[in-house]
């Protein structure tokens, strides 16, 4: 299915890149590629075409809760989309110290960890 025929699966590349979305849609078997059709769909094409928030805020409330549910890997690629969205590194900074105080402090020691991973490789 094409881009223009899938319109989550422009918008996941358009924030996450085409070698990671390539990555995990080569990497799906045929037990998980329900889970990436319904990510596309859903999450993709149901909520981030929405109106009402760009695509930098998205990102940012996107970080908050993959720190707040202790996700440091899927982090770690949304870290990179809020970059690809205009979020600079300060503002990325600034939402996961935000998520020390609701989240808990360990929480975001993960997320500083793996967001400081992603920075430095984009050095």
């Amino acid at each position: 299915m094409s881009n223009t025929d899938n319109p989550g699966l422009k918008v996941r590349r358009e924030v996450m890149g085409d070698a990671f979305v390539d990555r995990a849609l080569g990497n799906a078997t045929e037990f998980s590629q329900p889970l990436q059709e319904f990510v596309n769909e859903h999450a993709w094409g149901g909520v981030w075409t929405r109106e009402g928030l760009d695509r930098k805020t998205r990102s940012l409330i996107t970080l908050a809760a993959l720190t707040a549910l202790k996700c440091p890997q899927e982090l770690k690629g949304h870290v990179r989309g809020a970059l690809n969205n205009g979020c600079t590194v300060e503002e990325i900074r600034e939402a996961l110290l935000h998520c020390a105080v609701y989240a808990g402090v360990p929480a975001a020691i993960d997320a500083f960890r793996a967001a400081q991973e992603v920075i430095d490789a984009q050095a």
